[in-house]
């Protein structure tokens, strides 16, 4: 299914019909500040690891993220200190993923590499649905490497490329080909691991 929505005001009868998929262990791809997105409800197992047979993920070896809806839902799933936390603040929303320890919060596939990304995405389409979705999204790119760009950035293409396995394709306008920045803050010093889109304020 296809679903046209508008960063300025998403439909919230939309919104609810992409909520009750995610609620149901669908699959969903949405519109980011940055990539497409391919994710699912975070705290449901299956779902995720569904997401990650179909991207090649090994969870016991890559830092799983996910999408909160704002600063105050991060402290559920990931221990931040205060500096880390006045940082975080500073950048988001934006286009940057913050690897932080876990907290119990989240489902024992996170806790084999004890990290996660953090990602407040500026945009309001997939920030609502997690609003309403009351957990985090799993958040991982419609990118594979060799991909041309038109199919990680168009969501007509997108559809045709990943429509066969996403309940939804959200289509949400043009997307971007640049990756989040990637910010590891599990040691205390913030350190910049990928610099993507993002120019971090420290």
């Amino acid at each position: 299914m296809l679903i046209k929505l508008y960063n300025e005001n998403p439909n919230p009868r939309e919104i609810e019909k992409i909520v009750a998929a995610l609620r149901d262990g669908g699959i969903v791809i949405y519109p980011t500040d940055t990539l497409y997105g391919i994710g699912c409800d975070a705290l449901n197992v299956r779902a995720v690891e569904k997401i990650c047979g179909l991207k090649g993920i090994n969870p016991q070896k890559s830092n799983l993220s996910i999408i909160c809806n704002d600063l105050s839902a991060i402290s559920e799933y990931a221990k931040v200190s205060t500096p880390v936390f006045k940082l975080m603040k500073r950048n988001l929303p934006g286009p940057f993923t913050f690897i932080l320890p876990t907290t119990s919060s989240l489902p024992k596939i996170y806790k084999n590499r004890k990290t996660v990304g953090i990602r407040v995405p500026d945009n309001n389409i997939i920030r609502e649905i997690v609003a309403q979705l009351r957990n985090p999204v799993l958040n991982t790119s419609v990118k594979n490497d060799g991909d041309e760009m038109e199919y990680t950035t168009d969501p007509d293409l997108i559809r045709e490329k990943w429509g066969g396995i996403a309940d939804i394709v959200i289509d949400g306008g043009f997307g971007g080909f640049v990756p989040s920045t990637v910010v590891d803050c599990i040691s205390g010093e913030p350190e910049i691991v990928r610099q993507g889109k993002g120019v971090l304020n420290l």
